[in-house]
């Protein structure tokens, strides 16, 4: 959001006559009191008594009552008034106006630091809502929306944006009273308190939200049918002290701010988490078309619809709407030239037609878009009877072969082979429109990966449902498409796969393998089981087939051809195929639907691998998920096949599902804990080893894993602990003056009771190890943390100030704590021995859950949120620090910074777990010496040599002992993967 060149034009801190005329119009005309001073004399001597506000963006009688703290300060004369408390210190840590929250503002928009606002002119979040951000359309508050408040009947005013518009009215008006965000319903409202409307409609609220969100006794009324304060308070028992204390106005602020990122259930009939499951909410709620869970519940009434049996119905229609489309861009394509010529091809592209010229151009017309760089395109007229006849006529650069009678697609494509020139050959259908870049990345794949003969796509019927995702072999010489009339987006469908065939709807295959295999087999002329013949003789050849998500085409399907009078031409080919490929077909699984998910796969000798986790491992999200990340992608560097199940549902977008994992991974994105007793019956047998993330996943999955027992023969059970974690649950009782009521050894005993169910068990460092095999665990392996060393990595010189970067999941994880003991005890000693502008910047992904306003606050602090790439984060830092108090396993962020090159200042405890040598390796203090801590980080900071030196050991140690070699022969020996 640029700040560059902005003018203030609203300023919260000044008296606004002519509004506060017209608001206290009753009392000022029965004194007598007019003009802008005598108004604004007035309100500085009676204003404050009375409770008056001083301008249309500050609410005195509110302000006192949400902060009770300052009404008695006010009281006792240590403040004029509300407002005069918010102007001189209030603005940083309060809100003004019942219908902003500074909070729920900056957690929008996170680059706000207030380092930021200050060099732009603002002094807070209010100020640059009012100035920036009202007139972009940007929310500050959970209850209005400005599009919600124009569309109710309002014209926008000339220099003022929706929230400005909207508080300056003094008077009740009907679009003030109607709905302004999904979150408060005031129709509903009015109906089931209807005091509340006699008081509006008297004129002593302006609507039933101001009612709502300023009312005297906020707990006694419910914002709308879904939510219940007397059900969250009953059992969210957590949360009513922090209400009693005013912390939270009500419970259903909570909620807003917490309980809805955890899905917590709002009133007894709406189980949030449930309707979470589903894919649509999950889809819709991702792609930001509604805020959160709760917001989508409120706006189809928790009603939900599965309409995939209604896009079967519709195929008839939209075949015939997709037919029209073609007709009406006709004309279009016909006033202007496409133009294929080209000196070098990249590809050649061949296109057998049979009359269909409209969508011959439409499909021609979708290649030269999808792909800007040089193609040779073979049409094959085989006999056509309308404009194909004469379609050089139309599109330049055309190689033309000429049939005059349909000899059909097989027979058309040998003949166009003899023209090919490009390197790799793309058969496509006339009847397929190209998403974007499918050309591109189907390139990509055959370029990068040499032993993949050819790449099919997921083709996408004009209902949009998958027309398949992939095509399996039985072994009877029978096939399907995978996952037909299923929904585009499922998992299953979006991983990149090794199969028996692909679709010649589209399918790209090495120029001379092509041609080393003779192209098609006309024994299968005139068509159906080419295609699937010719990929498996690519795979006798010793090269893959592979199904590529990324290759996206939509295909009318039998646009050129009768699928009734087919029937027994399909037979016919079937027994030709059965008998020339009857030792492949060995192989293959009988035809039987509870094989698909094994059969899906052209290759069965992989290690097929369930590897579940909290959540879906970002590597974002750092706390042992990036070390998970890792794990999955060396278990698919090893050539195994990883389905990835997270215990809880991502909340993430599909975007960073894409970009998280590698494209080999299956991501179950759209269940979790709840639904993995059916998935694993589902696939019964299918998977050799089920890898399980964390002690306490051991636990939850104990009851599951014992249901599926007969689904599991076979399967190996292996559990990662990740981190031990009694030592350090113990650790952060004494730290916090709690007497643990329970010893380190009876906690380790607590927490190691399911790893019975293991056959082999997994440690992250020799020290947790040794507490395993301590308890009677001898089938442990260590499996640490993988880095590779950056290439380059800036200087001293080129570095300034410190950096911590790390996730924050809740307010009691460690990281939240260690950052409160470095601002609160280390960071005020450096004030006069480091300068004033050398900054502490905190680097990660903050959950929403997390309060971190007491940082923002510290002029010297920096809060980025979470950063998409850490490495210029990492290489504008000198100094990097872990003040972590409490901790187990090995911190993921010690060697992330080290292979980074940035010197690290630690905590003892972790200078232990990760075991390097204090002082050479990086500089260490005791948790207990803050002054330690502090002076740690002046020497590295200011020491050249030293640094250097401390530089040049972290960067030796890590190459050495965090190799991607290592890591993946680690993983094949866990595996028995030789």
């Amino acid at each position: 959001m640029s700040l560059s060149g902005h003018i203030k034009k609203i300023d919260w801190s000044v008296f606004d006559a002519t509004w506060y005329a017209e608001k206290y119009g009753d009392v000022l005309n029965f004194l007598g009191i007019a003009g802008t001073e005598a108004l604004e004399e007035f309100y500085r001597e009676k204003g404050p008594a009375l409770r008056h506000s001083p301008n249309p963006y500050f609410d005195e009688d509110w302000y006192l009552q949400r902060y009770p703290a300052v009404a008695n300060a006010v009281e006792k004369g240590e403040w004029k008034s509300g407002f005069d408390h918010y102007c001189q210190t209030g603005f940083s840590s309060h809100n003004p106006h019942w219908l902003f929250d500074r909070e729920f503002y900056f957690k929008q928009h996170p680059n706000l630091q207030p380092n930021v606002l200050e060099e732009a002119g603002f002094r807070n979040f209010y100020d640059h809502y009012l100035n920036v951000g009202d007139e972009q359309f940007l929310t500050g508050s959970w209850f209005f929306n400005p599009t919600a408040y124009l569309k109710s009947g309002h014209a926008r005013m000339e220099g003022l944006g929706a929230f400005a518009q909207c508080v300056s009215n003094v008077q009740p008006e009907q679009g003030y009273g109607q709905r302004l965000s999904w979150y408060f319903d005031p129709e509903w409202y009015l109906q089931t308190y209807p005091h509340v409307r006699k008081e509006v409609d008297s004129g002593r609220w302006l609507s039933a939200l101001h009612h709502y969100l300023c009312n005297a006794t906020p707990t006694d009324y419910n914002p709308n049918a879904y939510f219940s304060e007397e059900f969250y308070g009953s059992v969210n028992h957590d949360v009513s002290g922090a209400v009693e204390s005013g912390n939270f106005r009500n419970f259903y602020e909570h909620f807003l701010r917490y309980g809805v990122h955890e899905l917590r259930k709002p009133s007894a009939n709406v189980d949030l988490e449930s309707y979470y499951r589903n894919a649509v909410v999950q889809k819709e709620v991702s792609r930001g078309d509604f805020p959160d869970a709760f917001a989508h519940y409120l706006a189809h009434g928790g009603r939900l619809e599965d309409d995939v049996e209604g896009l079967k119905e519709s195929e008839a229609l939209s075949k015939k709407l997709y037919h029209e489309m073609c007709q009406i861009r006709l004309p279009v394509l016909l006033n202007q030239t496409l133009d294929f010529t080209y000196d070098v091809p990249d590809l050649s592209v061949i296109i057998v037609a049979h009359n269909l010229f409209a969508m011959t151009m439409s499909a021609l017309a979708s290649l030269r878009a999808n792909y800007n760089g040089q193609m040779q395109v073979i049409v094959v007229d085989s006999g056509s009877t309308d404009s194909v006849r004469h379609i050089e006529r139309y599109v330049r650069g055309l190689d033309v072969v000429r049939f005059p009678g349909n000899v059909g697609f097989l027979l058309g494509c040998n003949a166009a082979l003899e023209k090919v020139r490009g390197p790799f050959t793309l058969y496509l259908n006339n009847d397929t429109e190209l998403m974007p870049e499918a050309v591109g990345n189907a390139l990509a794949r055959l370029r990068h990966e040499i032993k993949t003969g050819a790449v099919g796509g997921k083709l996408v019927r004009t209902n949009g449902l998958l027309q398949e995702a992939g095509s399996i072999v039985w072994r009877d010489g029978s096939v399907c498409g995978y996952l037909r009339d299923q929904r585009p987006d499922v998992p299953e469908a979006n991983f990149v796969r090794s199969v028996d065939y692909c679709a010649g709807a589209f399918l790209m295959v090495r120029t001379s393998l092509l041609r080393k295999l003779g192209g098609f087999d006309t024994d299968y002329a005139p068509a159906y089981f080419e295609e699937t013949d010719l990929c498996v003789r690519i795979h006798e050849a010793g090269f893959d087939v592979v199904y590529d998500p990324s290759v996206v085409v939509v295909h009318y399907e039998y646009g050129t051809s009768s699928f009734m009078s087919s029937g027994s031409m399909i037979a016919r080919n079937q027994d030709v195929f059965r008998r020339k490929h009857t030792a492949y077909l060995r192989q293959k699984s009988l035809n039987n639907p509870r094989m698909l998910t094994k059969a899906r796969f052209s290759k069965q000798d992989q290690k097929r691998i369930l590897f579940i986790e909290d959540r879906l491992p970002y590597r974002f999200l750092g706390s042992g998920f990036t070390r998970s990340n890792d794990i999955v992608r060396s278990m698919i560097a090893a050539g195994c096949q990883v389905t990835v199940y997270p215990v809880f549902r991502p909340t993430e977008s599909q975007e960073d599902i894409c970009m998280a994992f590698p494209d080999r991974a299956e991501v179950i994105w759209d269940r979790e804990l709840p639904e993995l007793e059916d998935f694993i019956k589902s696939r019964a047998g299918y998977y050799d080893a089920i890898w399980i993330a964390r002690t306490h996943n051991a636990d939850r999955l104990a009851p599951v894993l014992m249901d599926c027992a007969d689904a599991l023969t076979g399967t190996m059970v292996i559990i990662d602990t990740e981190a031990v974690s009694a030592p350090r649950e113990h650790r952060k009782m004494e730290l916090r003056g709690q007497t643990p009521e329970k010893t380190v050894d009876d906690l380790l005993k607590h927490e190691f009771r399911h790893l019975f169910m293991a056959e082999k068990i997994i440690a992250v460092n020799s020290k947790d190890s040794k507490v395993l095999n301590a308890h009677g665990f001898s089938n442990v392996h260590v499996l640490g943390h993988l880095q590779n060393v950056s290439t380059w990595s800036p200087g001293w010189e080129e570095r300034r100030n410190i950096l911590f970067l790390g996730a924050m999941h809740d307010q009691d994880s460690p990281n939240v704590d260690s950052l409160a003991w470095f601002s609160g005890e280390v960071l005020p000693l450096l004030d006069g021995r480091l300068p004033e502008d050398v900054k502490f910047t905190v680097c990660g992904y903050v959950n929403p859950r997390v309060d971190l306003t007491p940082l923002i606050n510290n002029p010297r602090i920096v809060v980025t949120g979470r950063v998409e790439d850490v490495t210029p984060v990492y290489n504008s830092h000198r100094v990097f620090v872990a003040p972590t108090r409490y901790a187990g396993g090995i911190p993921y962020k010690l060697h992330e910074a080290a292979a980074h090159g940035i010197p690290i200042v630690a905590t003892d405890i972790l200078c232990e777990q990760v075991g390097w040598v204090p002082g050479e390796d990086m500089l260490c203090a005791s948790v207990s010496d803050a002054q330690g801590f502090a002076d740690a980080i002046v020497r590295l900071y200011e020491d050249k040599e030293l640094w250097e030196k401390v530089h040049v050991r972290e960067l030796k140690r890590i190459s050495t002992e965090n190799t991607q070699e290592n890591y993946v022969k680690t993983i094949k020996e866990i595996l028995e993967i030789s």
